[in-house]
């Protein structure tokens, strides 16, 4: 278990991303012994190089600590961060949403996850989130996955990289980015709209419901139009992290194209 200022990253890719992103975060590096594998030979070179402390140790007090994550043989040590310090970028507070969208030179592109749970599913969205451009990703403080260790790995550096905001009231949140000029899509496999005929090049807030379960009714409610991902056969609807992906990089071809 690590301590309230500091929290674990397992994996190579993650590991290898918390030390090109924030070397100055990272506490120790932590390699399974004996260290054979050419990739973690090249994260201690890494670390080595950055000034960044590694020790050797038994495989199991990895498998004690990563408590079932896939951990590869490695485990980062970060330092929490102050805001705007150097530390593991911590889930941010509502308060900081309207600072971080006053700063933006583009329209806003944010992602809205309404009460994901899984940890895996959470990882990949803020992995889609990144490469597709977003600009922040928000979830409920109750009732959905947070910056978990597992969450951090399957990220592959993304949570380090991509502000996530933990908002008491989703749909008040979502009420307060339309008076801010957003507009609010969320996806439903019900929504007569296509998502492929859907203006997603401006200021938007693309919202996506829990697994199985979708969006809640005052969520529902709060959006400014829904859509569904057009789909062939009897297929009802898709892992919520396959249909960010689709609809992430939808909203990035359009953008890229105004």
């Amino acid at each position: 278990m690590s301590r309230r200022d500091e929290t674990y990253v397992f994996g190579i890719h993650a590991a290898a991303s918390a030390l090109r992103d924030r070397p100055a975060a990272l506490v120790e590096l932590r390699l399974a012994a004996p260290v054979a594998n050419p990739r973690l030979q090249r994260l201690r070179e890494t670390a080595d190089a950055a000034g960044v402390p590694v020790l050797e140790v038994e495989r199991s007090v990895l498998d004690r600590c990563a408590a079932g994550v896939r951990h590869q043989g490695v485990m980062a040590v970060l330092r929490m961060g102050k805001r705007g310090g150097k530390g593991a970028r911590k889930a941010a507070a509502e308060e900081a949403l309207e600072t971080l969208l006053s700063g933006i030179a583009e329209p806003p592109f944010l992602l809205v996850l309404d009460g994901v749970q899984d940890p895996h599913n959470l990882g990949a969205c803020l992995r889609s989130a990144a490469a597709a451009g977003v600009h922040a990703v928000i979830v409920p403080k109750d009732r959905a996955a947070g910056l978990t260790p597992t969450v951090r790995k399957v990220a592959c550096g993304a949570a380090e990289r991509l502000p996530l905001f933990q908002v008491t009231n989703l749909a008040r949140t979502l009420r307060r980015l339309q008076q801010q000029g957003l507009w609010i899509v969320g996806t439903d496999a019900a929504a007569t709209q296509s998502l492929y005929e859907t203006d997603l090049g401006g200021p938007l807030a693309l919202v996506l419901g829990a697994e199985e379960k979708g969006l809640r009714r005052l969520t529902r409610e709060s959006c400014d139009f829904l859509v569904a991902i057009p789909m062939a056969g009897a297929m009802e609807s898709l892992n919520v992290s396959v249909a960010a992906g689709i609809c992430l990089f939808e909203a990035r071809r359009q953008r890229r194209s105004v």
